[in-house]
Parts: C-alpha cells; sequence; structure tokens
C-alpha cells in the first residue's frame, strides 16, 4: 500500500517533536513493505530556523540516520496533489498542516478519493485555542488520531469528528535503545525546549534547582532558550549545550545517570494522561527518570518504570538516591525499558494504524488490540 504523510517536517527536528515519532512509524510501515512518501512544505519554521542556526548540513544528517525515507518539499500552499495522491490507500494529515491544505485534501477525499484520510493530532491547542482547531475543515475525513484520551473526548464533545482513535506518541526503538558501551560521564541530563514560558516555572523548580542543590554535573540540551533561561542554567551548574539533533539523543543518555520530565503546563493540567515523547524516549534508552507531576490516567506505565516527584525537595531526595544507588538505578531502567518494548514502540503504533486502515477500508467494527509486528 502507499502511504501518503503530510507534516510540518520530517527533516528538522528543531523544536518539532512530531518528526520523531513519523520518522519512525514511517520506517515501521516501509519494514512491513509498504511504500511510504512524506510531504513537507520547503519554508517550515523548523526547516528555517535549524538552517539558519546549523546551516544546511544539519538539515541532511536525519538521512544518515534514516536513509530510506523519501520526503518531498513543495513551496507555496500546497504540494501537486494529483501526484502525491496518485495510487495512495492511506494519507495521514499532521494538524500543523496549514488550513488550505487540510480542507483540500478533504475536498478530495469527498470527491471521491479512493484512499482513507485521517487527521494526526499531537498538539494541545484543541483544549487551549479550540477556536483556532474549529476553523480547521474535517468534514471530508475519515476520522482523527490523537495521541490522548482527554483530546478524543473533545474532538466528540465539539463535533469536529465522528470517528476519533487515541493514537499515543512511542519510541523509534531502531533509534531509541541503550547504548551500555558508551563512557558515562554525568549526573543529570535534560533534553527539551524552554518553549513559551509553559513551564518556565517548573523547570526552575525541579531541574535547576535540584541541580545546583546537589551540585551536579550534567548538560543542558534544547532550543528557543532566552537570555534569563540560559543565566538560569549557567546558575543551576549545568552546561548548556544547544540544539541535538534527535537521533544523537540516546548517546547523550547513555553519557548521564539520570534524566528528568517537566511536562509542559497544558499537559500537566488541562490535558492529563498525555506524557511528551521525550518520556518514551528516555525509558527505551534504559535511563532512569524522575517526574514531575503529571497524572497517568490511561495507564500507560506500570508502577515503577520511573519516580514521581511532586515538589523540588522530593525531586533532589530521588535524585540524589539514584545517584548514590547503581542497583536502583539499574533496576528502574530495566522496568522503563520493558514497559516501552512490550506496549509503547513505533511498531506498536503501526501496526494500530494498520488495524484502523482495515477497519476503516471493512465493516468499520471495533478496531483489534495491536500487537507490535516483526520489524525491529
Amino acid at each position: 500500500m502507499k502511504v501518503v504523510l503530510f507534516c510540518h517536517s520530517l527533516a528538522s527536528c528543531w523544536n518539532h517533536g512530531n518528526a520523531h515519532f513519523l520518522r519512525g512509524i514511517a520506517r515501521e510501515l516501509l519494514c512491513r513493505g509498504h511504500r511510504v512518501r512524506a510531504f513537507e512544505p520547503a519554508n517550515g519554521w523548523s526547516r528555517a530556523n535549524l538552517a539558519r542556526d546549523h546551516g544546511t548540513e544539519a538539515l541532511e544528517q536525519w538521512r544518515r540516520a534514516y536513509p530510506e525515507l523519501a520526503t518531498k518539499t513543495y513551496a507555496g500552499a500546497l504540494p501537486d496533489l494529483d501526484a502525491a495522491l496518485d495510487g495512495a490507500g492511506l494519507v495521514l494529515v499532521h494538524e500543523w498542516s496549514t488550513p488550505e491544505l487540510i480542507a483540500a485534501l478533504g475536498r478530495r477525499r469527498t470527491a471521491g478519493g479512493r484512499f482513507v484520510l485521517l487527521f494526526h493530532d499531537t498538539h494541545h491547542r484543541a483544549v487551549t485555542d479550540p477556536g483556532a482547531l474549529s476553523a480547521v475543515e474535517l468534514d471530508g475525513y475519515d476520522g482523527v488520531l490523537t495521541f490522548g484520551a482527554v483530546l478524543k473526548q473533545r474532538y466528540l464533545a465539539a463535533g469536529w469528528a465522528r470517528h476519533v482513535w487515541v493514537w499515543h506518541e512511542a519510541a523509534d526503538t531502531s533509534v531509541f535503545r541503550p547504548l551500555p558501551e558508551v563512557e558515562t560521564t554525568g549526573d543529570l541530563v535534560w533534553i527539551g525546549n524552554w518553549g513559551d514560558g509553559e513551564r518556565s516555572a517548573e523547570l526552575s523548580q525541579f531541574l535547576l534547582e535540584p541541580a545546583r542543590q546537589l551540585r551536579l554535573r550534567g548538560s543542558v540540551h534544547g532550543v528557543r532558550y532566552p537570555a534569563g533561561a540560559l543565566e538560569a542554567v549557567r546558575g543551576s551548574g549545568l552546561a548548556y549545550r544547544g540544539w541535538l539533533p534527535n537521533h544523537r539523543v540516546p548517546e547523550a543518555f547513555a553519557r548521564h545517570r539520570v534524566t528528568v520530565h517537566v511536562p509542559r503546563r497544558p499537559y500537566s493540567k488541562a490535558l492529563r494522561g498525555i506524557p511528551t515523547i521525550r518520556v518514551f524516549e528516555a525509558l527505551a534508552c534504559g535511563m532512569p527518570l524522575v517526574s514531575a507531576p503529571w497524572d497517568d490516567v490511561e495507564g500507560l506505565f506500570p508502577a515503577g518504570c520511573f519516580l514521581m516527584a511532586r515538589d523540588r525537595a522530593e525531586m533532589a531526595r530521588h535524585l540524589r538516591q539514584l545517584l548514590h544507588e547503581p542497583a536502583l538505578r539499574m533496576e528502574l531502567g530495566a522496568r522503563g525499558l520493558e514497559a516501552i518494548r512490550s506496549r509503547h514502540t513505533c511498531a506498536h503504533r503501526a501496526a494500530q494504524l494498520l488495524a484502523i486502515h482495515a477497519a476503516l477500508r471493512g465493516s468499520g467494527g471495533e478496531i483489534p488490540r495491536a500487537e507490535a509486528g516483526e520489524c525491529a
């Protein structure tokens, strides 16, 4: 089957976690014998910022990690839809696509397109900015994939779609895996973007202050750090090391003993039960993880996969314990790794996607629980 992805960017992971997941999904579909083609705007902000900050060479790094993935850029509002959709059996449209493209694809489906058309939402604006999403035309779509149950309920309650499935993000285990051969030299690593002030106070409380208090050695990777944030990182004793290509993140994890998860405020408050993809990726690397508070209402992770800290003092206690007890680090890392391998890989999500496609093509009944395929 020909699978077509319309996304903001597959090539650039600058402030763009969707690329992590979609790369893994594309690889898994290829492994199962499907043809996959991705289309992205040539002037997308993620590509533009990456080239500005790191040069065009940075845009080619991902090809060395994913040489089999095929992408095509387009100028203007729309690609050549006749060529893009020719022979397509499944079309996946990410929520960051332009309203013009989203609407044009819906019209193609309504006009007799012989493909299944799915809208893919991995953002919080359905809850934090519902007016923007309510203007998006989804009439021609066969269904919506959301990365959490609370988002699914929002779509159904608002009447934006009749068919909605929960399709959580997951780890691309062809890239994210333990690297025991890498020498561990640091205590703590944080990988994440500063963003728009959605977790500034939380980063101070759960990352920077505990690091300063414990005098930890470690690294901070990410983009969009304003001057005040860079000063705060320096004051914590951690080293800011800038943007890191996503396929090199497992090496950064392996060089440190622990990592921390600090969810953005919309996810901890309005979108309960949705972790960011960084949690899946860290656990897939066997990384001992301590998280700031979030509510796993969907039961994604069995108890003991990571530690939860309710405040700064508890975060400091957990970090101190992990750094001084190698056996506890190993136990926590092993449990988290097993949780990912048993239920949260891109192989699991690709199988689920294909089951949804089959159900929409067939009886339209309940979607069966999909297990991972044999591709690795």
